[in-house]
């Protein structure tokens, strides 16, 4: 993995009805270009060639570049047809560019239920295990029988029913951790849950988080990122490149160039609506084309869809600041936005919006 230099100090605060089903779309396979594992090679195609609207990708780039986008990717078919950088990188000292590294954020939750699915696939856990499995009795406050309700389905779906009235959304000490309500009757976009899954994964695999992450999944695609701690958060980064091969292997529904790395039957349950309270959420994926969407930081839903203007069955890795990595099979593409903030909500609700307002007007 390429670690960032020791300098880097970041502080990060990831916040990061009936389920509905959106008639889900199987991208063509057999026209996916993979790139290879090794080396920077990576075939490229063009809009012309396309057929999308040329004249609107000013507007597109500009819309970026105010809005203090790094870098942007655009794979059709797995190749490259668009890719653009901007401004400095992460200490503010050289220009942005292909090598660069940049937070994945919340975006990062997806990237964990990916390898808590290739976990059960090689028999280490189950996801309708109980957490108390792999972090012992007392890694809540709870009392011991209440916490044995709490599952890895659960910490995958935000509805352990932990108390996210704390103040601390990030807090994993047991004095952070307490009732508020049963698991599966309430949903959340509560932070520390999910973190501990890193710990569940690694006691799992009796290995370090980022070891399970180069072997389990990095080596096999080609990414190069690193897990880094930092305050009590766990953070993905990585280059634009690496979030892009992430959402192609995810585009390929858990494949690889032929190589199946994740079951097409975890895969399937991570991208459908994971419990009852709301339905644009999946095992840590935001899915599209739902009537309502329960948002970070509340409890409420409203009638909308994720990220309007979007392709009904998109789904996205979504983080704090604008980070972004979409995946959308009847398109075949996959759409990478990494940067600052633009607008300093928990997921990037209204810049996504807006984005997919141009884009749509561009491929259409």
């Amino acid at each position: 993995m390429k670690l960032l230099p020791a300098l880097l100090l970041v502080f990060l605060t990831i916040s990061c009805s009936d389920p509905e089903t959106v008639e889900s779309s199987t991208p063509d396979e057999a026209m996916l270009y993979f790139p290879p594992v090794d080396g920077t090679t990576w075939e490229t195609t063009t809009p012309e060639s396309l057929g999308w609207d040329e004249s609107k990708l000013a507007e597109l780039y500009s819309f970026l570049e105010n809005n203090n986008t790094r870098a942007f990717i655009l794979l059709k078919d797995g190749k490259i047809a668009s890719e653009k950088y901007w401004g400095k990188d992460l200490l503010e000292r050289f220009d942005f560019d292909a090598n660069s590294q940049w937070y994945w954020a919340s975006a990062g939750k997806s990237l964990t239920s990916v390898l808590t699915g290739i976990g059960q696939d090689k028999g280490l856990l189950s996801i309708d295990d109980a957490t108390q499995d792999y972090l012992g009795t007392g890694w809540t406050s709870m009392m011991a029988g209440q916490e044995r309700r709490i599952s890895i389905r659960n910490q995958l779906s935000m509805n352990t029913g932990l108390d996210f009235t704390n103040g601390n959304l990030s807090c994993t000490d047991p004095a952070c951790l307490n009732y508020k309500s049963d698991p599966a009757t309430e949903w959340y976009y509560y932070n520390a849950p999910y973190t501990l899954l890193h710990e569940v994964i690694s006691i799992a695999g009796n290995a370090s988080y980022n070891q399970l992450t180069d072997e389990w999944l990095e080596n096999k695609i080609g990414m190069s990122g690193t897990w880094r701690e930092l305050d009590q958060n766990n953070v993905y980064f990585s280059t634009a490149r690496d979030a892009a091969r992430f959402g192609l292997f995810n585009l390929a529904r858990g494949t690889w160039d032929d190589q199946q790395i994740l079951t097409e039957a975890y895969f399937s349950q991570m991208t459908q609506t994971s419990q009852n309270q709301n339905p644009s959420y999946g095992f840590l994926w935001w899915l599209n084309g739902k009537s309502e969407t329960v948002f970070p930081s509340s409890t409420v839903a409203v009638n909308r869809p994720v990220t309007l203007n979007a392709p009904d069955d998109m789904f996205s890795a979504l983080g704090k600041n604008g980070q972004i990595i979409d995946v959308v099979p009847s398109e075949n593409l996959v759409l990478v936005r990494l940067g600052g903030n633009p607008d300093d909500a928990e997921i990037p609700i209204v810049m996504h919006d807006e984005l997919w307002e141009i884009l749509s007007q561009i491929i259409n």
